[in-house]
């Protein structure tokens, strides 16, 4: 599948310093920064600097060094954050049906409380 980039997602205006963030890493490849809503005590958020709309259109047009650094900044960022100890969520949305709210490629790192099933059977 083709996918368009909107270059007028928040994501992508935080990328240009339009908008500010509470980062947390940046690599050359990546950012991640603190959630404005958190959904946990831990809530970052970690995209990648390429205009990527979800996860399978990274995965299939990503450089390897994109994915590479992308990878290893969310390894990173749990390791900061401390928390493989007790466990994490990491949830990446993609399209209508996933309910992803901004497109461009995002993952939820969630920690710090038990956090529940993930989905409810139905």
């Amino acid at each position: 599948m083709a996918y368009s980039y909107d270059d007028q997602n928040i994501f992508a205006k935080i990328l240009r310093g339009e908008i500010p963030n509470d980062t947390v890493l940046e690599t050359e490849h990546s950012l991640a920064f603190r959630d404005i809503r958190p959904q946990a005590p831990t809530h970052v958020l970690v995209i990648p600097k390429g205009a990527y709309v979800c996860y399978d259109d990274f995965a299939l047009n990503a450089s390897d060094a994109e994915i590479l650094d992308y990878t290893r900044a969310i390894g990173k960022v749990c390791e900061m954050e401390g928390v493989a100890a007790n466990g994490f969520r990491l949830i990446s949305n993609a399209g209508e049906e996933g309910v992803q709210e901004v497109p461009h490629l995002h993952v939820h790192i969630l920690a710090g409380r038990s956090l529940g099933r993930m989905l409810e059977r139905g």
